[in-house]
């Protein structure tokens, strides 16, 4: 019978374990942004894409570590996805989570065609931090008086948009993006998680008032975490980057793919359910 689900694995794919495991598999995005599509398809990988429902409702203040937070959103988004998409009978519930992951997810019972199923859901949050440490200095400046790290996502509309260029403005700002697998298991409930993080420093030139005002008007930055877009116009604020430039733009391809490759070897089963 020929697969219910095109190909994931595109021609020019390398030939390395984790891509060559998902070869016939059923891997599923749970993002609708054109941009991780389009990294993973630059290595080869051409998913589904099936947004995720989940309503992002996490607050970074329940996280001793902030940098936990975009990796507890991309989990979040990739069990909802997983749920929705699953086909055996099983019940869910949040107790496959890390605790601190746990908030929100309710126990829930699925049925339909055993045969179409995901084998593999990705889940991706990012976040950009503000007054982040550059590696080149000693100086700890999220210590120094009147500098505190804030966290931000997309900007609510212009005004917020500048606001987060402004602060950014002159200053290093560190990108995190936390990924999610999310892949059935024979043992209770029904699935594992498996997640990653990367971090990567923007250092962002002494842009003038019009620039800033100039890039905010263009619109271009109000579904960008942090309100810019490095790939784009953005990219003319930026003086240089530190770390991997697809994490910037909204996916850490080179450590996701290494992720994969370290699964494949440690798991003999990994995706063969």
């Amino acid at each position: 019978m020929a697969p219910r689900h095109p190909p994931a694995v595109l021609p020019h794919a390398l030939h390395i374990p984790g891509i060559n495991k998902l070869a016939g598999k059923r891997v599923v995005l749970a993002s609708n942004s054109p941009r991780r599509k389009e990294i993973l398809q630059i290595f080869g990988l051409a998913p589904e894409i099936e947004p995720s429902t989940f309503a992002e409702d996490l607050s970074p203040l329940s996280f001793e570590n902030i940098h936990e937070y975009p990796v507890a959103t991309a989990t979040h988004k990739a069990v909802e996805v997983y749920e929705r998409l699953v086909v055996r009978s099983v019940s869910f519930s949040s107790q496959a989570l890390p605790p601190q992951f746990a908030h929100g997810l309710m126990t829930k019972s699925q049925s339909a065609d055993p045969e179409n199923g995901p084998d593999l859901v990705i889940g991706a949050d990012t976040v950009v931090l503000t007054h982040a440490q550059p590696l080149s200095s000693d100086i700890a400046y999220s210590e120094l008086p009147g500098v505190s790290q804030e966290l931000l996502e997309k900007p609510e509309n212009k005004a917020d948009n500048l606001r987060m260029l402004q602060d950014l403005n002159g200053s290093v700002c560190e990108v995190v993006t936390g990924v999610s697998l999310v892949f059935p298991v024979l043992t209770s409930p029904g699935y594992d998680i498996r997640s990653l993080e990367e971090r990567s420093l923007v250092y962002f030139f002494d842009n003038p008032l019009s620039l800033l005002n100039a890039y905010v008007d263009s619109g271009e930055g109000l579904d960008r975490a942090g309100g810019f877009a490095i790939q784009g116009l953005g990219g003319l604020l930026i003086r240089k980057i530190e770390g991997d430039y697809h994490n910037v733009v909204g996916f850490p391809a080179a450590s996701f793919f290494r992720f994969l490759d370290l699964l494949v070897e440690e798991d003999d089963d990994f995706l063969e359910v």
